[in-house]
């Protein structure tokens, strides 16, 4: 049996019972490029997989686009960056290049939602140097995390947006160290070895690919104490961006096919995790 097939079927078992008990889906409007409503009717099949994406109430702080004025329940907030094209041009990926059985539509995840988010257990957050956490929700995400959980962090930038995203955080879990992975953890190698990695740009911001102060890629965890990722921080990094834009002309390749051959590994890791 190969890497890929092993960890799939050890994740697979864990996913099965969350698949019998997915809730409704449910569609936003979205800060990106007037998305909302042009995938009127997306493939709904039910998967074992599930790409969730973390709603979360924002405070703006420096440049943050999307962060602005609005009830972020009712979407077009920071919380729908990359959403929902991200999202399905990841799970379309993830039905290519494994044998992952996935669902082609993301699901958003209110924390307040009663259980809602111990049903989707790999959940996506961008723009989190403006979420503004609850009490209550940062507990919820705590024990959803510590219940075997995984949150991948992405597309955001500097000083100013890392220090409000470390605030968000520490209510999450105030004493557990942030750490920079070496690039010899199993994540980076879970099925492609990935030594290597550059900054994945953001379109907005081509040639330069950054915003603020954010020049250097960083890849850091909060782990459990199993030393099991839990919260993957891709630091001056867009990875839904080298997903969704991966056949743009304009777009670099490299980054793609970095942010396409992350993104197999961190959903393998997870499910075998």
């Amino acid at each position: 049996m190969s890497r890929l097939h092993f960890a799939i079927a050890c994740g697979l078992s864990i996913a099965a019972a969350a698949a019998a008990a997915q809730e409704q889906w449910r569609e936003y409007p979205s800060i990106e490029r007037g998305w909302y409503g042009r995938d009127a009717q997306p493939d709904q099949q039910p998967g074992e997989f599930v790409v969730g994406r973390l709603m979360f109430p924002q405070i703006r702080r420096g440049y943050m686009l999307g962060a602005g004025p609005g009830d972020w329940r009712a979407g077009g907030t920071a919380w729908t960056v990359d959403y929902p094209e991200g999202d399905r041009t990841f799970a379309r990926l993830l039905e290519r290049l494994t044998t992952i059985d996935v669902r082609l539509v993301e699901q958003p995840v209110n924390l307040d939602d009663d259980i809602d988010a111990y049903y989707w257990p790999f959940l996506i957050s961008g723009l989190v140097g403006a979420w503004d956490l609850t009490d209550e929700q940062a507990a919820k995400l705590r024990e959803y995390l510590l219940r075997g959980g995984f949150l991948l962090c992405d597309s955001f930038y500097g000083t100013v947006e890392w220090e409000g995203f470390v605030e968000g955080l520490r209510r999450v879990f105030p004493d557990r160290p942030i750490v920079d992975l070496p690039d010899t953890h199993p994540i980076f190698h879970s099925v492609y070895d990935l030594t290597e990695r550059p900054q994945i740009p953001t379109w907005q911001h081509l040639p330069r690919g950054y915003r603020n102060d954010g020049a250097v890629a960083r890849w850091r965890a909060i782990v459990d104490d199993d030393e099991r990722v839990m919260v993957m921080i891709a630091f001056n990094n867009d990875i839904a961006d080298g997903w969704q834009r991966a056949d743009e002309y304009d777009y670099p390749q490299e980054p793609a096919n970095l942010a396409i051959s992350l993104g197999v590994n961190f959903a393998v890791y997870a499910l075998s995790h």
